[in-house]
């Protein structure tokens, strides 16, 4: 009999990253291969077309002088300006930047935006600096990328360890980078600001509420209630909060979360609020939460629910623990969580994976939507937004499934195949220059 115990599991979970390029690419080659995508067009969409590694010094409170390495990738703007965010983890280097670049663009082709793909950050562990480093850091590290950015150029936004704040302190920068008349039309440089800095209203909600429509608009497909469906969540910062935050609301029932310190679980269900509430006081991390069971960490993708959100980090479903999972949906709210042999095994076992490009790309249609704002000096209500991001994401959710059902292919490869065939349209129209 589970009792509740004192120990806490206080050891950070290691998180691979190594081969996510292999990942992407292997999706790549299988969405491209379905559709007979030209050859000529593949070479274009297997590469990346910059790569920007800087390295610059910053001074620390002690007085010291600490130098950190930073990356963005810009994988293709066939659509449109680079977009996509910026994570603060030790993990980031090239390879991780190359894929999850990749994945933007195929993000934001599918969502049918104007927009191509980038990403970035720096390798830094975020807890081990203060406030008043972390926004010397971000300063120095937008001054570094200040020719390689802007608002019709490249666009970043949150990701990983990086939030409003964080955007906040890049706009100033940046803007304070350019001569005087233009700085007040360079503040959509980047998304994801505070609402009282050009933010937009909804945005922080933008990517889990994207997670919980997918998750919602599959039960409508199936016919099936989401009232006392059981969900288990892999990270708890913004986008899984949300996500379980409107589940929670619809009658879900979450009854695992895991986060980078330990595991928690509770068959009858875990409050979705009085856990954000916990965690907030204890250092953003759900361990030690007395209403739950601790889980040990390997089981946590074994525990006894329907739907599965993983939205922490990539590689977290591999070939080691995917023949343990019991869901019957994967809805994937972060990028690239789900390796292509762990892929191989869920669709064997027939669980439906609601891939990452399409299930998290609420954020991106949010940035879209505060982009714009920006551009055109409007500012949009709460509820304008909310209704905006349910009719975009609702769209894109309708075309990869009527897709997959049509072409008899995974979920997945019909986004890509969606994704690949716009931009291919476009280079078709265009040509290549010279």
């Amino acid at each position: 009999m589970e009792t509740l115990t004192k120990e806490r599991n206080k050891k950070s979970k290691k998180i691979p990253v190594r081969g996510m390029m292999d990942n992407v690419m292997e999706q790549f080659e299988s969405a491209a291969n379905h559709i007979k995508l030209h050859p000529n067009i593949k070479k274009i969409l297997s590469i990346t077309n910059n790569e920007i590694i800087v390295n610059f010094p910053v001074k620390m409170d002690n007085g010291e002088v600490e130098i950190f390495t930073g990356y963005r990738v810009q994988h293709n703007n066939a659509l449109g300006p680079y977009k996509g965010g910026l994570r603060y983890h030790p993990t980031v280097d090239i390879d991780a930047a190359r894929a999850l670049a990749m994945w933007m663009t195929w993000k934001t082709s599918l969502a049918g935006l104007p927009y191509g793909g980038g990403k970035g950050g720096i390798k830094l562990d975020p807890s081990k600096y203060s406030q008043g480093e972390l926004e010397r850091i971000t300063r120095r590290f937008t001054f570094a990328l200040a020719d390689n950015i802007g608002p019709e150029h490249d666009i970043p936004a949150p990701d990983v360890n990086t939030n409003s704040q964080t955007m906040a302190w890049m706009a100033d920068t940046y803007m304070s980078t350019r001569p005087p008349a233009e700085r007040t039309a360079n503040q959509h440089v980047v998304t994801g600001k505070p609402a009282g800095s050009g933010g937009l209203e909804g945005r922080d909600r933008a990517t889990g509420y994207g997670v919980y429509l997918s998750i919602k608009f599959w039960a409508e497909k199936n016919n099936e209630s989401l009232i006392d469906k059981r969900f288990i969540v892999q990270g708890f910062g913004n986008v899984g909060y949300w996500a379980a935050h409107f589940l929670e609301k619809d009658g879900a029932k979450m009854v695992a979360v895991q986060d980078a310190f330990g595991s928690i679980r509770k068959a009858e269900g875990i409050n979705v609020e009085n856990l954000l509430s916990y965690s907030k006081t204890n250092k953003d991390s759900v361990v030690g939460y007395p209403e739950a069971f601790d889980l040990d960490n390997e089981k946590f993708f074994a525990t006894e629910c329907d739907i599965c959100i993983p939205a922490a980090l990539g590689n977290q479903i591999t070939k080691d623990n995917a023949p343990v999972i019991k869901a019957t949906l994967i809805a994937e709210g972060a990028n690239g969580p789900t390796n292509v042999e762990g892929e191989k095994i869920l669709l064997e076992k027939g669980i439906t994976i609601i891939p990452d490009i399409l299930c998290n790309s609420g954020g991106v249609v949010g940035s879209y939507f505060e982009w714009l704002q920006n551009r055109n000096g409007e500012l949009w209500q709460l509820d304008e937004v909310m209704a905006k991001l349910h009719k975009k994401l609702k769209e894109s959710f309708e075309k990869v499934y009527e897709y997959a059902k049509c072409e008899s292919i995974d979920m997945r490869t019909a986004a890509y195949c969606i994704a690949i065939e716009r931009i291919e349209k476009a280079y078709v129209q265009r040509g290549i220059f010279p």
